[in-house]
């Protein structure tokens, strides 16, 4: 029997979901260690395969979700970098797009730039708007850029000349000498990334690349080494930030597409539960130990975007705030993020007010009631204070102290701002979960739609424990708790398929385009895509193909994707106009009159060898019993104070049950505060019906 394993590191747990052919799979949950995160990995590989009674050589696959990148980012803890662009173009990652991203926010500090001015050199060349050489280029500057480089330690260099994406000589006979005189060096030219007008958003892509990707290239390479080690022979498909699969050589070439790896399997997941279930129309929400983020399925289809901006704090699609963080073009899930999870610690600000993250423990140390050194109340802290969650976590593997949560809760907040301990931690569950409806409120209100239309979908080890409170402050009144909702990030990534993408400008009035040239293009992007897929073991009858192309109005810079189909005629040019127009008053409230431009063509290929994870029949093997079993504790709800709330094993929950109720299983714990009622759907999932909340 062969089995795939799906891997997803969060800052605090790393989840492991192992599927086996016969449709049944088993979990667990282990502490990451974010030094080293491939020994958690193994670690739980071990521990799941054992649950299995299967071998490391039976795994057929192996899929990876990986914070790695966007904690690198996070922390500023990437690659020393250096920058070689066309003569008088060295300052575009400075100048950016000359905006803020609010117009009266006059503490705004604009973005450190992730290559320092001095590392960021000039070479003579230029081409024109039409990709025409205007000036060769001197490989001498590119030799004497790169001995300069060395002399500094840089580790990794983008190259960004302008215009390439039109011409791209100048730019490769660049790449192909720097990465021969200085091997030791990691390169990455635009061309390889993004081939697409925009200078500023082609030179930030780039440099987001090259700043990222020593540090995944080094920690797939580990991982990797790890796995053979241990007998797997099986295939590693990492996941990129647009919910697909890709080999981990992709991802050891182009990191730039999985800064948002983890976050946006879950969403692909939760798409495809809802698709199963019949739900068109949800806010996902995902709460782990370090973040917490939401995304957006309307009328059943999953938001999608190609730009977005990541930054501390809190990470959105950059459609239409800009300018607030590092810019990548690159297709992505369209989630907004914050920096708020259940590892997020609580401090007093300079002004004396109670605040809830961006910083969190992590793994190591972790809150204080792990016992493992950390010092400082988290949220975490806050819900066993106030016995929400059970006295053990992960599946029975950590213990957690209650009363050295209490005593630092009390040290640290309660008495500085004169609260008792129960005061406080409820403060910091409020503040929380205020912190965590922004995130929803960038993927509903500022879409346009009114979050109380739609269901929320709860997930992530922590999400369960808080999404109720979420929903009530937002006037939702239902929320669905899917199977293994601590796990489903994870689990995500087994409905997944290994994608590829191509893109080819086609910058030119709408009206000019034509069949021919479009057709052309398709079929030199597809034997690209069936070559890259086939380097991966799949067969053309086993690959998918989907083209979009990319329409602004003329002179914008934001462009809107619609789908076009294989070898158009005439007619269906025709409905790009109307198919546009009708996108653009969905996105920003009117239908303009201006004239339409094209900008790129984009291949979305996908490549299947496995059947897709059916949600409609889930199988998971029996976890051990966890926490206190069946029965009654206390527990403290904001408004209510401290009740009598019932407690039992998800395995034995039937419905319907009015809160306060709480529900554990290995991978999470689900609250249901009072007056809400909790039932079990047809498909396994538990709903939680909030009308009668206050």
């Amino acid at each position: 029997m062969q089995a795939r394993l799906s891997v997803d590191i969060g800052g605090t747990f790393t989840d492991l979901v192992l599927l086996r052919d016969d449709g049944v799979s088993f979990s667990c949950k282990v502490s990451s260690t974010p030094a080293e995160p491939e020994e958690a990995v193994i670690t739980g590989m071990r521990l799941v395969l054992a649950e299995a009674g299967l071998e490391p050589a039976t795994l057929s696959e192996v899929l990876h979700g990986t914070t790695v990148g966007s904690n690198t980012l996070l922390q500023m803890a990437g690659a020393r970098c250096g920058l070689l662009t066309t003569m008088g173009f060295r300052d575009v990652l400075e100048i950016g797009r000359l905006r803020t991203p609010g117009m009266f926010d006059l503490s705004w500090d604009k973005p450190r730039p992730l290559v320092e001015r001095r590392y960021r050199l000039e070479v003579r060349e230029r081409m024109n708007a039409a990709g025409d050489v205007l000036t060769p280029i001197e490989i001498d500057d590119v030799l004497a850029a790169g001995a300069f480089f060395a002399g500094e330690g840089i580790e990794s260099v983008a190259i960004c000349f302008l215009h390439s994406y039109k011409n791209p000589a100048h730019e490769r006979a660049a790449a192909d000498a720097f990465a021969a005189a200085f091997p030791h060096i990691a390169v990455t030219a635009s061309i390889d990334v993004l081939p697409e007008p925009g200078e500023y958003e082609r030179s930030s892509t780039t440099a987001v690349n090259a700043y990222v990707l020593p540090a995944l290239r080094g920690y797939l390479n580990r991982l990797e080494q790890k796995l053979r080690s241990e007998g797997v022979t099986a295939p590693l498909l990492i996941g990129n930030s647009n919910g697909g699969l890709s080999g981990a050589a992709i991802a050891q070439q182009k990191p730039v597409f999985f800064i948002s790896s983890g976050r946006a399997s879950g969403a692909v997941g939760a798409a495809r539960l809802g698709v199963a279930t019949g739900e068109e129309n949800l806010v996902v929400f995902d709460m782990g130990g370090t973040t917490a983020s939401a995304a957006l399925i309307h009328r059943g289809v999953l938001g999608r975007t190609h730009e977005y901006e990541f930054r501390a704090g809190m990470s959105v699609p950059s459609r239409f705030i800009k300018a607030g963080g590092y810019m990548m073009r690159v297709p992505t899930i369209d989630v907004a993020e914050v920096g708020n999870g259940a590892g997020s610690i609580a401090a007093i600000d300079p002004g004396g007010l109670l605040t809830v993250g961006p910083v969190s423990a992590g793994a190591r140390p972790g809150p204080v009631c792990y016992g493992l050194g950390g010092e400082r109340p988290t949220v975490t802290d806050a819900n066993v204070v106030l016995g929400l969650l059970p006295p053990f976590l992960a599946g029975g593997s950590l213990e957690l102290d209650v009363e050295a949560a209490r005593t630092a809760i009390a040290r640290e907040l309660g008495a500085p701002l004169g609260l008792t301990v129960e005061q406080a931690a409820l403060g910091i569950r409020d503040i929380a979960n205020s912190n965590m409806v922004r995130a929803i409120r960038a993927v509903t209100v500022e879409r346009g739609l009114d979050p109380r239309d739609l269901k929320l979908m709860a997930f992530g080890g922590s999400g369960p424990v808080h999404a109720c409170d979420v929903a009530a402050i937002l006037g939702i009144t239902e929320v669905l708790f899917p199977p293994s909702p601590g796990v489903f990030t994870a689990m995500g990534m087994l409905a997944g398929t290994v994608e590829h993408h191509e893109l080819r400008n086609t910058h030119m009035p709408i009206e000019a385009l034509q069949p021919g040239q479009l057709s052309s293009l398709q079929a030199e992007m597809e034997e690209a895509a069936f070559a890259a897929l086939a380097r991966q073991g799949y067969a053309p009858d086993g690959i998918t193909l989907g083209y979009e192309i990319n329409l602004r109005l003329q002179g914008q810079d934001a462009a809107l994707p619609i789908a076009l189909v294989r070898d158009p005629d005439q007619a269906a040019l025709a409905v790009l106009l109307p198919a546009f127009i009708e996108k653009y008053y969905e996105t920003y409230g009117y239908r303009p009159s201006d004239a339409v431009e094209a900008v790129s063509l984009r291949l979305h290929s996908q490549g299947k060898s496995h059947a897709a994870l059916d949600f409609l029949n889930l199988r998971s093997a029996e976890s051990a019993a966890t926490g206190t079993g069946p029965g009654v504790r206390m527990g403290c709800f904001s408004g209510h104070g401290w009740l009598e709330t019932t407690v039992l094993r998800r395995q034995d929950f039937q419905g319907p049950l009015a809160g306060p109720l709480i529900i554990e299983s290995a991978d999470t714990t689900i609250v249901i505060p009072p007056g809400a009622i909790a039932s079990v759907t047809a498909t396994g999932s538990i709903l939680a019906t909030l009308e009668q909340m206050p």
